[in-house]
C-alpha cells in the first residue's frame, strides 16, 4: 500500500488523541484472536535487518513488509522473501508508507541511528509496536522522545541487545545470571569498578573510524541519497559515509563506541542495579576528535553518585587478559569467571536466581507486559554511549545529572543533548 504525505500527517495527528492497538492484538471488526500471527515489518535491510536472526516468518510472526532507500537492498529483500518464505513482500522506498500500513503490527526499525528516534516516535503515534536496533537514538535527547511517545500511546518496545538474557557474557564463560547473583550477594563489596577491555572481545569493532577529507562522488541511481541523510546534515555523498561504514561519522553514529557500547554496557547497568540511572561523571582520554571522523580513544571512564565506576579501554588495551572484569574491596571477577572469592560457584549457588524477566518480545506485545529491556531502560544504557560520544567530541570530562538528563553549567555539551535536526525532519 502507498500513501500520500498529507494523508500520513493526518493519520499521525490523529492518533495523538487516541491509543491505536493493532487489529491482531485486541477486537475490532475484523478481529484475530490473539493466539494467530502477529505481523512485521523491517526499515533497513541492507545489513542486520536481512540477517537470519531478524529476517524471519513463522507461525507467530509473519514477515509482510520491507523498506529500504537503496533499490538493490530492496529487491534482495524481496528476493529473498519468496526463496526462505514463498512470500511476496510488500516493499516500501519510504519509511512512512511501511509504518502507516494497516498489515503491519510490528515495526523493526534497521537503519543507521540517526534515524532511530524520529522512526521510533513516528512508529508509536501510529499504532505500532517496535523492535528497535542498538544504540537505540544517536542522542540522548532523541531517545528520551522515544521514551515519551512510546508511554504516551502504550506501546510495547523492545531494544535489540540481549548479553543480560541469555548467550555467554563477553569474554566471561557465563551468561549474566551468576555475575548478578555475585554482585547482589555483596561479597564483592561496594563500590565495584567494571573494566571492559580487549579481553572481553570490545575491541573488534574498535577501528572502526572515519575518513577525513572525503571527496564528493556521484551518487548512484538506485540510492535516494536525500532520504538515507534524512535529519542529519547535508554533506555531498562518498561511499564511505553510508551503508556499512556509516558509523565512523558522528552525523550518523560514533564508531565502535556507539555500535557496539550499548550490547557491552547494558548489561553492567543491570549488573549494578542503575537501571533507572546514569552516571554523574565522565571522563575521556583521547586525542582531538576531528568534526566530521569518528577518531579512535584511549579510555573512558564513567562514574556514578556512589563511587561504581565503567571503564572501556580502548587503544592500547586490545589485548590484555589480565584486567579483572569486575573487582570490589573485596573480591575480583577474570576473563573464564575466575573469582579471587574461594569456593564462590558454592557459594552462589546456596542463593536464590535474579528476578525472572519477560524476555519474549512477542509474548510481551500479545499480553501487552512491558519488555524487560524497554524503552526506559534501553534509554538510559544509551545516555552511557552518548555520554561518552560528548565526551569525545569536545574532549574533556563532562558532569552529568540523572534527574533532568543534562550535563552540569557546559553549554556545549548541552547542544549535543538536543542536536538540531535537518528540515524538514524532527521528532
Amino acid at each position: 500500500m502507498s500513501i500520500n504525505r498529507r494523508n500520513f500527517i493526518k493519520l499521525l495527528g490523529g492518533a495523538t488523541l487516541l491509543t491505536v492497538v493493532p487489529r491482531r492484538v485486541l477486537g475490532g471488526p475484523n478481529h484475530v484472536a490473539p493466539s494467530d500471527q502477529l505481523t512485521k515489518g523491517i526499515i533497513g535491510v541492507g545489513g542486520i535487518g536481512k540477517s537470519k536472526y531478524h529476517f524471519t516468518s513463522d507461525e507467530r510472526c509473519r514477515l509482510v513488509a520491507v523498506c529500504d532507500v537503496d533499490r538493490r537492498h530492496l529487491r534482495s529483500a524481496v528476493e529473498l522473501g519468496h526463496k526462505k518464505f514463498n512470500e511476496t513482500l510488500q516493499a516500501y522506498e519510504d519509511y512512512r508508507d511501511l509504518i502507516a500500513d494497516p498489515n503491519v503490527d510490528i515495526v523493526h526499525i534497521a537503519t543507521p541511528p540517526h534515524w532511530h528516534g524520529i522512526m521510533a516516535v513516528e512508529a508509536a503515534r501510529a499504532g505500532k509496536d517496535i523492535w528497535c536496533e542498538k544504540p537505540m537514538t544517536r542522542t540522548i535527547g532523541e531517545s528520551r522522545r522515544v521514551v515519551e511517545a512510546v508511554k504516551r500511546n502504550n506501546r510495547i518496545f523492545r531494544l535489540n541487545t540481549w548479553f543480560r538474557f541469555k548467550d555467554t557474557f563477553y569474554g566471561l564463560g557465563t551468561t549474566v545470571e551468576p555475575l548478578k547473583k555475585l554482585v547482589d550477594s555483596g561479597m564483592l563489596g561496594w563500590p565495584l569498578k567494571v573494566t571492559i577491555s580487549g579481553a572481553t572481545g570490545f575491541a573488534w569493532k574498535f577501528y572502526w573510524v572515519g575518513k577525513e577529507n572525503l571527496r564528493p562522488q556521484s551518487v548512484p541511481a538506485e540510492l535516494n541519497y536525500d532520504m538515507w541523510l534524512g535529519p542529519a546534515p547535508y554533506k555531498p555523498y562518498n561511499e564511505h559515509r553510508v551503508h556499512q561504514t556509516f558509523r565512523g561519522y558522528w552525523d550518523y553514529d560514533g564508531g565502535g563506541l556507539t555500535d557496539m557500547g550499548q550490547h557491552y554496557m547494558d548489561p553492567v547497568q543491570y549488573l549494578l542495579g542503575k537501571d533507572r540511572t546514569s552516571p554523574v561523571k565522565v571522563e575521556v582520554d583521547a586525542p582531538e576528535q576531528h568534526p566530521d571522523a569518528v577518531g579512535i580513544w584511549r579510555k573512558i571512564v564513567y562514574t556514578y553518585d556512589d563511587g561504581c565506576q565503567i571503564v572501556l579501554e580502548g587503544e592500547g588495551f586490545e589485548s590484555k587478559d589480565d584486567t579483572p572484569y569486575i573487582e570490589g574491596p573485596l573480591g575480583k571477577v577474570y576473563k573464564g569467571f575466575r573469582c579471587t572469592i574461594p569456593d564462590v560457584m558454592e557459594k552462589l549457588a546456596e542463593l536464590p536466581d535474579p528476578e525472572p524477566q519477560n524476555t519474549d518480545f512477542l509474548e510481551c506485545v500479545r499480553t501487552r507486559r512491558r519488555f524487560a529491556l524497554d524503552e526506559e531502560i534501553g534509554h538510559r544504557s544509551c545516555t552511557l554511549v552518548n555520554m561518552g560520544a560528548c565526551a569525545l567530541r569536545l574532549n574533556r570530562t563532562l558532569h552529568f545529572d540523572p534527574v533532568s538528563q543534562l550535563f552540569v553549567g557546559d553549554d556545549a555539551a548541552n547542544r549535543l543533548v538536543d542536536q538540531p535536526m535537518r528540515r524538514p525532519w524532527q521528532i
